[in-house]
């Protein structure tokens, strides 16, 4: 006999281990009404004050999964992987990271989302292109993930659907900063698209929501070890936020960035350091690779003979976007009505840059959400933004803004210069690659 919902929340209130059974009967009730938004709510605060083990997030998480469909790929004969964000400012990882591993023999089926708060969300970014379909049916999902070998879409109504709704209350009840929850929440996702192997890159600093490595210590952690206490086999990457991960920030401007990387035109270092680790890590556990090296050598070629930015451009076309997407994207990508530099009056040196404040004058040109209803203007953003540790002479820009009007520009030209701090003196050097968290 079923558990009544507002029993198993009183046991976690009062801190007992839920089992197995309790945990995927209210996961169920959740899917098909039994459960109310007020006993999700209490649930969650339940758990975000007293935590759940390592059984339980699992159990938790393997309910979530089980709560829509379960994606299996039976006709690929290769390996299947992907990789998870939890978010930055310019982090356009995604638009290249999946091309390259798909043109190394492994497929990609890349569930992704959309942005909030001051963080970027893929799903904006690949809307930009005209045609394209973020939420394609299932079929179209499987052949595209067969035919080229990638797919980045976003997640359909039958994926997990559990998760929908739990996050939609997490969101207005301030529990969402809870491990475990956030834990289950990823990984049911990543669970239920039937992959083989994921890669988590998990940010600190003050652009990611866990802004100190210890606490993006602990999610990593907890990521591996339920991803692979439910049978996925997963290893993470802890990497710097504390400055904007590509020179562009907004959606046109950074799709605008990640087709330049894939051909060669332009390739943001710490950019192209995180988006190779990650394809290591990804090749490596799908055995495709025997080590770091192999790995490395395998993306530097399919990235320097066109490969990749020729699986991009059939992915784009095959999810209904322009056949000559990489070829013309200029062509077909909006582009704001004022573009503007922000410059420096004095030679300086980049000493540091509050992440969050960039991507928060992103978010106020347009281009970004403070809640999941609103609108993105795709064509806003910043470009050509200066790195830590950049040398700049008087008159040298420091950001080009690209605003839908003056109004928009001056405001987030004094939201950049507010956010970089200028000095005199080299500022020590920082490492795109803060740690890594092995499979366990």
């Amino acid at each position: 006999m079923a558990q009544l919902p507002q029993e198993t929340v009183r046991r976690k209130r009062d801190g007992a281990e839920l089992e197995t059974d309790e945990i995927a009967d209210f996961i169920r009730g959740v899917t098909d009404d039994r459960v109310t938004e007020g006993q999700i709510a209490a649930f969650a605060m339940a758990v975000y004050f007293n935590g759940m083990t390592l059984r339980e997030v699992v159990d938790l998480t393997v309910a979530m999964r089980d709560s829509g469909d379960v994606l299996a790929w039976p006709d690929l004969d290769c390996p299947i992987a992907d990789k998870h964000s939890t978010g930055g400012v310019g982090d356009n990882v995604s638009l290249m990271l999946a091309p390259i591993v798909a043109a190394c023999g492994v497929a990609v089926p890349m569930i992704s989302g959309r942005g909030l708060g001051h963080t970027g969300g893929t799903l904006d970014k690949m809307e930009t292109i005209p045609g394209y379909q973020v939420v394609p049916t299932n079929a179209l999902f499987r052949k595209t993930v067969a035919d080229v070998g990638c797919a980045i879409i976003g997640q359909t109504g039958d994926l997990a659907p559990a998760d929908r709704r739990i996050y939609g209350v997490r969101d207005v009840t301030a529990t969402v900063e809870s491990v475990p929850l956030i834990t289950a929440s990823i990984l049911s996702k990543k669970l239920a698209a039937g992959l083989q192997a994921l890669v988590l890159d998990v940010k600190a600093g003050n652009g990611a929501f866990m802004s100190d490595v210890e606490s993006a210590t602990t999610l990593a952690e907890s990521l591996v070890a339920v991803a692979n206490g439910a049978g996925l086999p997963t290893s993470a990457i802890i990497t710097d936020m504390s400055e904007p991960l590509a020179s562009a920030a907004g959606n046109a401007v950074e799709v605008t960035n990640a087709v330049d990387f894939l051909t060669g035109h332009h390739q943001d270092p710490r950019l192209k350091e995180v988006t190779l680790s990650l394809a290591d890590e990804m090749l490596i556990s799908s055995a495709v690779a025997r080590n770091r090296a192999t790995a490395r050598q395998m993306s530097q070629s399919v990235l320097d003979d066109g490969r990749a930015a020729e699986r991009f451009a059939r992915m784009v076309a095959a999810l209904g976007g322009p056949a000559d997407f990489v070829e013309r994207h200029a062509a077909y990508l909006p582009k704001a009505p004022v573009t503007r530099p922000v410059t420096v009056p004095e030679d300086c040196i980049v000493q540091s840059i509050d992440t969050r404040g960039v991507g928060l004058a992103v978010v106020a040109l347009g281009g970004g959400r403070t809640r999941p209803q609103d609108n993105v203007d795709p064509a806003v953003g910043l470009t050509d933004l200066a790195g830590h540790g950049a040398s700049l002479s008087a008159g040298d820009t420091v950001a080009m803004v690209h605003a839908r009007d003056a109004d928009a520009a001056d405001a987030a030209t004094h939201a950049v210069l507010e956010a970089y701090d200028f000095g005199r003196e080299p500022p020590p050097e920082t490492g795109s690659i803060l740690l890594r968290i092995e499979r366990t």
